[in-house]
């Protein structure tokens, strides 16, 4: 029975750390007692049914704690946009000799038991960075190969939570960043209309994420028109090429020097930081540390992010009356004025999203309906599209997907 030596790991000893591979050292330390191999298996099967692990599901545990558990290769390759030293190769290329064993041989080769060797989940992962390792394993037969097949998944995609997120939010009490596991995007294809709204925002994108100069991002117009989605779609678009989204709220803002410090260490990852419905009243000062991130401060903006707002006016900051009084002092009213003004103007590209006409409304619904299968005569939908648009809030993208919604409902009684 095949022995690999885990306890000889150097560049990835943090892997030893984890639970289960842990249960899988006592089962190798004391191979004659089969009470820890059976333990070991019913957590792997645990394992591969919560992250819809299958085939060998061994190797497929080992791919997937590596990806997420942290090691000097990992955050050098990230830090180093993929220029490792020699000696930090060869150190992780021993440590790939000695996985060989997990990564080439059936489990049922170190373990009494051959559930494990080709196991189908009831749901399988479809994690895009997560199929992008396992194909490039799929072709590496040498040490030298893995070690490759590992690099390009760490510069592609990280390590840790940055690898497996498209989106994080900020957690304030621990001041880090924190994944959303359950992340909802439409795609691009699904803001109907806006083809031009939609080309000035991945151009933008595309040249944030080439390295060439980009701006902040202010999408403002009428509510429910495509703005947040069509900010949210670039997550799931550009997901490949590194770029991550990060959605604050407008109370964090005060925490954005932390925020930012902590989008340092990812130099090779592209992040927008998304403040969505963004506005802010007269006695609200928190626009002030939005300015400052924007214009450099005392500490500069890494470029490696970008800040995307969605507002439904023009105007950030509400001006008062008081603002526009004339028997105020000249010189207080233009300074107040002028900041009003000024937040707005400090992002480089203003996208503008009206609401849709009446044609465009329709092309609306009838593209969510034939994605369901659903085909209305062109009459039927104008006036069900016009009633339903009486009695709710006019004609947006957002009550044409509740039209739709409605109506398949009632379609399906």
């Amino acid at each position: 029975m095949l022995k690999p030596r885990l306890q000889e790991l150097c560049i990835c000893r943090p892997i030893l750390e984890d639970t289960l591979i842990g249960k899988f050292l006592c089962f190798l330390e004391n191979p004659e007692n089969t009470s820890h191999a059976y333990d070991f298996t019913a957590g792997l099967i645990e394992k591969a049914e919560s992250l819809g692990l299958s085939g060998n599901i061994l190797r497929s545990y080992f791919l997937h704690v590596l990806a997420h558990v942290e090691n000097t290769f990992a955050c050098t390759v990230e830090q180093a946009s993929g220029n490792v030293g020699k000696s930090l190769r060869r150190a992780f290329v021993r440590d790939m000799e000695i996985l060989a064993d997990v990564f080439h041989e059936p489990p049922s080769a170190m373990l009494p038991c051959d559930l494990l060797d080709d196991y189908e989940p009831t749901k399988r992962c479809t994690n895009e960075a997560s199929s992008f390792l396992h194909e490039r394993m799929a072709s590496a037969a040498s040490a030298e190969e893995v070690s490759d097949a590992f690099l390009d998944f760490y510069q592609r995609y990280g390590c840790g939570e940055i690898s497996s997120c498209k989106a994080f939010s900020w957690n304030d009490k621990e001041h880090k960043l924190q994944g959303v596991e359950h992340f909802e995007a439409l795609p691009l294809t699904d803001v109907i209309g806006y083809d031009r709204q939609k080309k000035q925002l991945t151009d933008n994108t595309e040249a944030f994420l080439e390295g060439r100069p980009a701006n902040n991002v202010l999408l403002i117009g009428a509510r429910g028109t495509g703005k947040s989605s069509s900010v949210k779609a670039l997550a799931h678009e550009y997901y490949g090429r590194g770029l991550r989204l990060v959605q604050l709220a407008k109370s964090q803002l005060g925490e954005l020097p932390r925020i930012l410090a902590a989008l340092r260490r990812f130099p090779s990852k592209r992040f927008i930081l998304f403040l969505d419905d963004l506005s802010f009243e007269e006695f609200e000062t928190e626009y002030k540390y939005l300015k400052s991130a924007i214009e450099g401060g005392v500490e500069a903006r890494p470029q490696n992010v970008l800040i995307y707002a969605t507002s439904n006016r023009r105007h950030l900051i509400k001006e008062s009356w008081r603002d526009r009084d004339q028997a105020q002092d000249e010189l207080y009213r233009q300074d107040s004025v002028n900041e009003t003004v000024s937040l707005s103007d400090r992002f480089g590209l203003i996208i503008t999203f009206l609401a849709p006409d009446q044609e465009q409304y329709h092309a609306i619904i009838a593209h969510y309906l034939e994605k369901e299968g659903v085909r209305l005569a062109p009459e039927e939908l104008r006036i069900l599209a016009h009633r339903w648009e009486l009695e709710h809030s006019g004609r947006s993208g957002r009550t044409a997907q509740q039209f739709v919604v409605h109506y398949l409902g009632q379609m399906r009684k």
